[in-house]
């Protein structure tokens, strides 16, 4: 198992970061739009909203209510604000992500959203 698979196994086990699920709607979306615009989306998202080393809105920059498939598996994945990056993740708060973190946190974002299209 890698550490991605081991890391969405351990979030699947909290009550919370299991709660959230893509809707038809969101499936739908990503169906007619494809995996690479899903993405480019997320990569856009955790560099303009995760990414800088203070993230403005920090901890309420990332929409709960079913927006974007995107912001649905960054909260799934405890990629939603840096605190959650730190406490899941062990990317400490404070300075900006490096192209590493930024690249492993939308996979792991595709990971889940790949999983989810398989419900």
């Amino acid at each position: 198992m890698d550490t991605i698979d081991y890391k969405l196994l351990s979030l699947s086990k909290s009550k919370f970061r299991s709660s959230f699920h893509l809707n038809q709607k969101m499936k739908d979306y990503v169906k007619k739009n494809g995996m690479e615009k899903i993405k480019k989306d997320a990569l856009f998202f955790i560099t303009q909203r995760i990414s800088p080393k203070e993230p403005k809105n920090d901890g309420k920059q990332t929409p709960m209510k079913q927006v974007h498939p995107v912001f649905i598996a960054q909260h799934a994945c405890a990629c939603c604000c840096r605190g959650c990056l730190n406490k899941w993740h062990s990317i400490p708060k404070g300075k900006e992500l490096t192209s590493e973190e930024i690249n492993y946190i939308v996979t792991i974002i595709i990971k889940w959203i790949n999983k989810e299209m398989e419900k």
